[in-house]
């Protein structure tokens, strides 16, 4: 079932991009297709940044929050459900977009792997109307037409690391998409210089002081920028490094989508009629300051018609 509803449809993608491009470079086949994937996922990317950007806009308030409750967990949490309803916000809006991109990854994987152990399977496991496309029949006809590289450059068939030693093509692949995860959820970090690291929070907690769970929390996610790209760095470094090349410029291409995100000036939601937005909060404070010189001038004007009046 995970084969027919998964795995196929997205290993039938690629192969419909790698059939219809010119050249039928693979390496870059599997460039498009990530981008394609990242476009459809857009709306559903968007609507987890928004999340990130409100969550990160909040900090004050938590911080306000947590000073207002001293200590008292209970009331502190459902203040802080009060604020998330308040503000439509949910905390854990962004699990659903990971673990569509894990399937994405798992369902892509298992079609790669079929490729690197048979190339005739790019032609098999396609649906019909593939395998009638003209390059296809060629290369069932021809299966040492396919080429498994990226420009000829990089062996898409090979892992970073093997038995037969480090393969540098591949390897730099694989630090790439290390280092764009690192950046890509770095931009997702709230930034805060007073923040606690995770190593003061356990030391404290070892000497009797007892943890703020929204300051663990915080701590564990600042730990994951170091977490996900090792984890990622290990994962891909003994696969082929067609995997690695889908998770590099999965990254990348999530990493622009998150800039374009987060320079935004509003959240879709202060966009709501009647809400202050950071787009008038000028003119707002500029019609602030012309309507006290109108009431000083006014007050001026009447102070000096009372005086005539006196004088009279």
């Amino acid at each position: 079932m995970f084969t027919t509803i998964i795995v196929r449809p997205i290993f039938n993608l690629l192969s419909l991009v790698y059939a219809i491009l010119p050249g039928h470079n693979f390496g870059l086949a599997i460039i498009i297709f990530t981008i394609i994937i990242r476009m459809l996922m857009w709306p559903l990317v968007k609507k987890q940044l928004n999340q990130a950007k409100a969550m990160r806009a909040l900090q004050p308030e938590i911080k306000r929050i947590k000073k207002e409750s001293k200590g008292n967990k209970q009331q502190e949490s459902k203040m802080l459900m009060e604020l998330y309803k308040e503000r439509e916000i949910s905390p854990f809006g962004s699990i659903g977009t990971l673990i569509i991109q894990f399937i994405i990854l798992i369902g892509l994987y298992s079609g790669l792997r079929k490729v690197v152990y048979d190339p005739k399977e790019l032609v098999t496991f396609s649906y019909g109307f593939i395998q009638h496309i003209g390059w296809m029949k060629h290369i069932a006809l021809n299966p040492s037409a396919f080429k498994n590289t990226l420009f000829g450059m990089v062996n898409l068939d090979k892992a970073a690391l093997s038995k037969t030693g480090i393969y540098w093509p591949a390897m730099v692949i694989v630090i790439a998409s290390a280092i764009t995860q690192f950046f890509q959820g770095k931009q997702l970090m709230p930034s805060d210089k007073n923040a606690k690291k995770l190593r003061e929070i356990l030391k404290g907690a070892g000497s009797g002081e007892q943890a703020d769970q929204s300051e663990v929390n915080a701590a564990i996610g600042r730990s994951t920028r170091y977490f996900l790209p090792v984890m990622i760095f290990l994962f891909t470094v003994s696969y082929p490094s067609a995997l690695s090349l889908y998770w590099f410029m999965g990254g990348l291409v999530a990493f622009i989508q998150q800039s374009i995100v987060l320079r935004e000036d509003v959240l879709e939601m202060e966009e709501a009629p009647g809400k202050i937005t950071s787009k008038n909060v000028a003119d707002i404070v500029e019609a602030e300051i012309v309507e006290v010189k109108d009431n000083n001038q006014k007050k001026k004007k009447s102070s000096k018609k009372s005086n005539k009046k006196r004088r009279k």
